[in-house]
């Protein structure tokens, strides 16, 4: 509880109608969850707009109102409180409401189009691994400490936000490492969030069916590190060329990585191999668990972001060595046939691109890659054609599938991708819409230590048909057909 007066600062008051002296139990920008004695934030959202929710707030209980418009017809027991923005002042009320908790501990957050989720969570199994009490906000769970919180976004609302930081700081904990989605950031829900460093890994084509161009969807990640204090790093791949873009307005520390270029944090590739990563990085050979170039791109801004915290460089690198992969993140199996089968969360044509290059470095030459994938319904189009023809020019057989369609028909969305298959490529392309037969499908196919990719689910537990969230499981639907295949 606390007195509206308190949680006001900063809020960029334009007008006060009522008290300001009152105590605030909680508060809410969802009229459905309103409490007794609450702030409602009318929000003006894409999809509706909750001015016209206030009297029904007011009804279940709300006793103040922060919103861009007073209403001509008031209610003389409400406090009003006018500002220009309702979104962004929501995040400096919710830190105020939680006394600032982002400001008491020491909070990265990582953004980029691919790896976000493998470096928060290596970055918190690491610092778990140090001693330290830390807290995750990713797109796969939320944790504090040991507690597991399920995510529903990328990045959580303000409210929640402010509250996990609370929780995490009541609980003993002095890292925090969190996903930033260029969504959350247009949508203000990091707005009033003090952040110890930030992260880019890499940006490519995604998310065009929100910011509608790629200069908008770069925007929308520059605005994270315009936002950083002169307290705070900046920490970016010099490897991606969006890298120096990020930096240009920030007032933090800037410190960069690469594999390629001249930067402060430096990693090479020594051997790549279905078994694990031999990588060099600042003049120290480690060996990591995890599988890839892109997983070195992790990895060393794992390393980077640990130095810029302070940590001693040697614990780091031997802890770094311990480190596995995060699930549906190159996480692969091998069956008694040496037939592997990798589940990858590979949704965008970069990362599918990256998992498939990876792929045919370590392979031999003589093993066929056979990739099941598909595109989410709802979402960029224009990808599409793209994803369909990386899985032809870098496989041996492709199957065509389902992804999570949503209000979308599974075969139009194929239909698209078809739409990127070469008439060289035709021939080993297939399409089957159930998901599940075209991973026993790959299955069949597959001969004694062939390959197969299972794109774009990842981690996923569901696969969304029409607003219903089926139960779905890539790894345990493979699991069970190679098994099934086993001679």
């Amino acid at each position: 509880m606390k007195l509206l007066k308190d949680i006001l600062y900063k809020a960029g008051i334009i007008e006060v109608v009522g008290s300001t002296n009152i105590a605030i139990t909680a508060l809410s920008f969802d009229s459905r969850k309103i409490e007794k004695d609450s702030l409602f934030i009318a929000i003006k959202g894409t999809l509706s707009d909750g001015h016209k929710y206030i009297d029904d707030t007011i009804s279940k209980g709300a006793i103040a109102i922060l919103c861009e418009e007073i209403p001509a017809n008031q209610n003389e027991k409400v406090t009003y409180i006018k500002v220009k923005d309702t979104s962004a002042a929501l995040g400096i009320i919710a830190g105020n409401f939680y006394d600032n908790p982002s400001e008491k501990i020491k909070l990265v957050g990582v953004t980029g189009t691919n790896g976000k989720t493998t470096t928060v969570t290596l970055l918190f199994t690491l610092f778990k691994k140090l001693g330290y009490k830390v807290g995750l906000l990713s797109t796969v769970k939320n944790q504090i400490n040991n507690d597991v919180i399920p995510a529903t976004h990328t990045t959580p609302d303000a409210i929640q936000l402010n509250a996990m930081l609370r929780q995490m700081i009541d609980k003993g904990c002095t890292h925090c490492f969190m996903e930033v989605s260029s969504h959350a950031v247009v949508q203000n829900r990091i707005a009033g969030i003090h952040f110890t460093g930030a992260v880019f890994t890499n940006i490519t084509h995604d998310h065009l069916d929100y910011h509608k161009t790629f200069d908008e969807y770069i925007k929308a990640k520059k605005r994270f590190f315009d936002g950083l204090g002169s307290d705070a790093f900046a920490l970016t791949n010099r490897d991606d060329v969006n890298g120096e873009v990020m930096l240009q307005n920030t007032k933090a520390t800037k410190r960069s990585y690469s594999l390629r270029s001249m930067a402060d944090f430096k990693c090479k590739v020594i051997e790549n191999q279905f078994s694990g990563l031999l990588l060099n990085i600042d003049n120290q050979e480690v060996w990591s668990k995890l599988i890839g170039s892109f997983n070195a791109y992790n990895l060393l801004a794992v390393y980077a972001t640990a130095v810029l915290l302070k940590e001693d460089k040697t614990n780091v690198l031997t802890t770094l060595s311990t480190l596995s992969s995060v699930e549906g993140r190159f996480q692969y199996i091998r069956n008694s046939n040496g037939i592997v089968g990798i589940v990858d969360y590979a949704h965008t044509p970069d990362a599918l691109q990256n998992v498939l290059k990876t792929i045919n470095d370590i392979r031999t030459g003589n093993e066929q890659v056979i990739t099941v994938v598909g595109c989410g319904g709802d979402r960029d189009a224009a990808k599409r054609p793209v994803m369909a023809k990386i899985a032809c020019d870098m496989s041996n057989k492709v199957i065509l599938t389902s992804d999570n369609p949503r209000s979308e028909e599974p075969e139009a969305i194929i239909k698209e991708m078809q739409t990127g298959v070469d008439a060289v490529n035709y021939k080993k392309t297939i399409s089957i819409t159930d998901r599940s037969e075209a991973i026993k499908t790959a299955c069949s196919y597959a001969n004694d230590g062939d390959i197969i990719l299972i794109a774009g689910k990842g981690h996923e537990k569901y696969q969304e048909i029409k607003g219903v969230k089926h139960p779905f499981d890539d790894m345990e639907v493979l699991q069970e057909n190679l098994k099934l295949f086993e001679k």
